[in-house]
């Protein structure tokens, strides 16, 4: 069996192709970064710009019962993909006329132009990760869609 080895004071790559050059890293505690929902329940946590991604974005989310966009809007990407992966409780995902549920460990791929929601309608906490490419301007590639999934 090979080892791997992991070098984390060299750059370059190694001539072993069983070696491994990191040239660094960084970690964030969840709990350090900001949380954009503000007074609306539960959190949203956007960890790509805490940690320094340059390629890849990637939020946590944790909705209470009966938070999300049934009642309010929904939204669409210009550009982004999404993957959601649900880790803890059951989802609806409204994705343009079509409503599914996901459960614990169950991914979707939601690609730019689907408008689509997401509501937690169960009495325990539900808690996702939403991974896409990064980009300079995420708010500039999100178009909201009004009254997108009426209660």
């Amino acid at each position: 069996m090979r080892r791997l080895r992991v070098a984390v004071d060299r750059c370059s790559i190694l001539a072993n192709p069983m070696e491994v050059a990191v040239a660094a890293y960084q970690i964030v505690k969840l709990q350090d970064v900001d949380d954009w929902l503000g007074d609306y329940p539960g959190e949203m946590r956007g960890i790509t710009y805490a940690i320094g991604a340059e390629q890849v974005a990637i939020t946590h989310r944790r909705m209470p019962e009966h938070t999300g966009s049934k009642g309010s809007y929904g939204h669409r990407h210009k550009t982004q993909e999404e993957i959601v992966l649900v880790l803890k409780g059951r989802l609806q995902f409204k994705l343009g006329d079509e409503i599914v549920e996901l459960g614990p460990l169950e991914a979707i791929r939601i690609p730019p132009e689907t408008v689509r929601g997401i509501w937690n309608d169960e009495p325990e906490d539900a808690e996702i990760v939403i991974v896409s490419r990064r980009i300079d301007d995420p708010m500039g590639d999100v178009e909201n869609v009004p009254e997108f999934w009426p209660e």
